[in-house]
């Protein structure tokens, strides 16, 4: 007879349109199950400290020579154009030019602080999504014990998934930086798909807990966050929004990769009874 397959089933639901809606709410549902549920508070209050200290540091250097490369850029900007260009429309477009650079600094702080502190708080942030996946599913799907090797197994998984997503960065990024060059539609090209891009970097994160804890491999990976489409892509979209944000993002980091596992047990774990 042959055995009956009783392992989840791994079937991303986009949901439609309203799957693009439902998306954006999973870190305002994320803090309600966190409210309702503080045995789970210490995963996320021992990463939020550890985010504290690093982004206090990480902001206090980070935008102290951030703010004087962009003013040396806009100091060249201006040297480039010379006097006769100090027209009224060169001076409108010089602090919007300024403001962008800046708003493009906080981002990538946001970002360091995303990889940085989701690698130092990767302990309790595991911790943390064991706990919520066995509330909403019922149970934890773990990886088979491997002994003394397993951690170093877990190590090279670890590495190996940062450089394939600095591969993914550098294969669509630098493209998209080059979009920049091309006339008119160039800047709006390259800045929808550069937010496009670290939106999916922010998500596999997000989702990296519970799909690592399956073995699963990168490409496997994207396919579950493309396959979730567009509830996966609102999703990501708001969470890069909330870790973009300085001081926010202190706090959203652990309630994003909280969302991530909450999201995974509702809209992509699946058992074989379910109805498709």
């Amino acid at each position: 007879m042959e055995k009956l397959d009783t392992r989840p089933r791994l079937r991303p639901r986009g949901g439609g349109l309203p799957g693009l809606f439902i998306g954006f709410t999973y870190p305002l549902r994320t803090l309600r199950l966190l409210l309702q549920q503080k045995s789970l508070w210490p995963y996320v209050l021992t990463p939020l400290a550890i985010n504290i200290v690093l982004g206090i540091t990480l902001y206090t250097l980070g935008v102290r020579w951030g703010l004087r490369l962009v003013d040396n850029w806009m100091l060249r900007l201006t040297n480039w154009l010379g006097p006769a260009w100090l027209d009224t429309t060169v001076q409108v477009l010089t602090p919007v030019i300024q403001g962008g650079l800046i708003l493009l600094l906080f981002i990538v702080l946001g970002f360091v602080l995303l990889q940085f502190g989701s690698i130092l708080g990767s302990p309790f942030y595991g911790q943390l999504s064991e706990k919520i996946e066995i509330l909403r599913a019922g149970k934890l799907e773990a990886p088979e014990s491997m002994g003394a090797g397993a951690i170093l197994i877990d190590i090279w998984r670890a590495i190996l998934f940062e450089l394939k997503k600095l591969l993914l960065l550098a294969g669509i990024g630098l493209p998209l930086l080059l979009c920049n060059f091309i006339p008119g539609v160039g800047t709006l090209i390259a800045t929808g798909g550069g937010i496009t891009l670290a939106s999916l970097l922010v998500c596999l994160d997000m989702f990296d807990a519970p799909l690592e804890r399956r073995r699963l491999k990168f490409r496997q990976k994207l396919g579950i966050v493309f396959r979730g489409l567009p509830a996966s892509g609102s999703f990501a979209l708001a969470s890069f929004f909330l870790v973009s944000i300085p001081l926010m993002n202190l706090l959203a980091i652990p309630v994003c990769v909280a969302a991530g596992t909450l999201f995974f047990c509702d809209r992509i774990l699946h058992s074989p009874t379910e109805s498709t």
